[in-house]
């Protein structure tokens, strides 16, 4: 009997609302404050940078459920449902009983999962009246999106790109500029903040939180700019829970429950899209699923940061958040998943961490690497580097189902291909990556500064 190898949605079965893990969660996340007098923020404070509508989905602790407008809707169905999928020769060649899915979201047309938050931050802006978008990017999926959402939502576009990945993965900005965006490496001489940074380390390397710092400079001093934002923050999370929603439908259809659901880790985007829907189970109803975000050795904040409220980029522009970080200060070693070099974790993932309903994973940049080959030689598809560390947990998991003897299901995000980061893979074949988690010394120098408070 032949065996079903991909599960996917009718257009008509596709969810029509976003799910919002806030309104269901015991412990609320805590709110983001203002630096200066440390008081909550609301709505009309972030609205200053944010899209309006995006701000009141921030904080919202009420709504499980937001509609999803009918405009984003028409768009999602470009691509959506992405394929929910079996992984048979990645269990074969592993020897284990585990049951393996994957949720392909390297299919959507960037060739990552940013796109499903993308279009709506671009659908609110342009809503309010806003004529511009800036961001931050750090591999450049994200960068991507964004320059094609905002193409689609007639909006200009600007995009600080974290330095070295420009320097690691030339095509991606490339890509952006096709789309008509404004591409410029961060840290840059365009900003105080990038100049500050230039000035105090002239060969900074760049990283999501000087970025960020850039990009929100430029929102804050540019008229009719917005900036919009990729992972970390509530609302992100949100636009992406429809991975989970249609991962739900479509484990339905393939007869099984996930034991276990594993995620790679740099802000949060990915991993709260396909875990929350799930986690909503754990929460109300009393499921035991394991929930693994899979995180960088190399920048450790679930696992070796604290919890404390930090600023989401590097020259401290942003409001203060809630999270568990490594200090806002931290230069990642330079490691090919740009897009999961960031200091901290979202709001919504370290209230979670806090409450025991997760837990994170560190992965070193070989063992991702030799996961993603595996990966590659097994199942067809060359995984972009940030979605490795998230095989490379999948496998560990599945390594121990075959010592035990359990069938478990695990299913784990498929977050984007890696075609366009094949000098990545390049330089790991030729034995040529720098295994930076034997620098053990190096990294505890920048950990042990992390001060407790700001």
């Amino acid at each position: 009997m032949s065996k079903q190898k991909k599960f996917i949605l009718q257009e008509k079965d596709l969810p029509t609302q976003w799910y919002n893990i806030q309104a269901d969660m015991v412990n609320k996340p805590l709110p983001p404050i203002h630096p200066a007098t440390k008081q909550p923020l609301g709505w009309e404070d972030l609205a200053q940078i944010f899209p309006a509508e995006c701000c009141k989905q921030e904080l919202d602790t009420e709504h499980a459920w937001i509609d999803i407008p009918e405009a984003v809707l028409e768009k999602y169905k470009y691509y959506r449902s992405t394929p929910l999928v079996r992984a048979y020769a990645l269990e074969e060649a592993l020897g284990t009983p585990a049951h393996i899915y994957f949720k392909n979201e390297s299919v959507n047309p960037l060739g990552s999962h940013k796109i499903n938050s993308a279009l709506p931050q671009c659908y609110y802006a342009k809503q309010e009246g806003t004529t511009n978008v800036t961001t931050e990017t750090g591999a450049g999926q994200w960068g991507a999106a964004l320059s094609y959402a905002a193409k689609i939502f007639g909006l200009e576009a600007a995009v600080y790109q974290v330095k070295i990945t420009m320097q690691q993965k030339p095509y991606r900005s490339l890509i952006m500029r096709t789309f008509g965006a404004a591409v410029t490496g961060s840290p840059s001489m365009s900003t105080r903040a990038g100049k500050d940074i230039i000035t105090k380390d002239p060969t900074h390397p760049g990283s999501l939180g000087t970025a960020i710092s850039e990009a929100v400079e430029l929102a804050t001093t540019t008229p009719n700019c917005k900036y919009t934002l990729g992972s970390v923050l509530n609302h992100v999370a949100l636009h992406q829970s429809i991975i989970g929603l249609e991962a739900e439908k479509q484990m339905e259809m393939a007869g099984e429950y996930p034991d276990t659901v594993i995620a790679c880790f740099g802000g949060g985007s990915n991993f709260g899209g396909i875990a929350f829907p799930f986690m909503r189970h754990n929460i109300l109803d009393g499921k035991q699923t394991e929930f693994i975000a899979a995180e960088p050795s190399s920048c450790p904040k679930l696992t070796r940061g604290k919890f404390r409220y930090d600023f989401g980029d590097e020259a401290g522009y942003t409001p203060l958040l809630p999270m568990y970080t490594l200090g806002h200060e931290f230069k990642p070693a330079n490691i090919h998943a740009g897009g999961l070099r960031y200091h901290g974790a979202g709001m919504i993932v370290s209230q979670l961490i806090k409450d025991g309903l997760m837990h994170g994973v560190d992965i070193p940049q070989l063992e991702s690497f030799e996961a993603g080959v595996l990966f590659s030689r097994t199942e067809g598809i060359i995984p972009a580097p940030e979605s490795c560390h998230a095989i490379a947990a999948t496998i560990r998991e599945a390594k121990k189902c075959k010592e035990t003897g359990e069938e478990k299901v695990i299913l784990f995000n498929l977050s984007g291909h890696g075609l366009i980061d094949m000098p990545s893979y390049d330089s790991f074949l030729n034995g040529d990556l720098r295994n930076y988690e034997l620098f053990e010394e190096e990294l505890n120098a920048g950990l042990a500064n992390v001060p407790e408070t700001i």
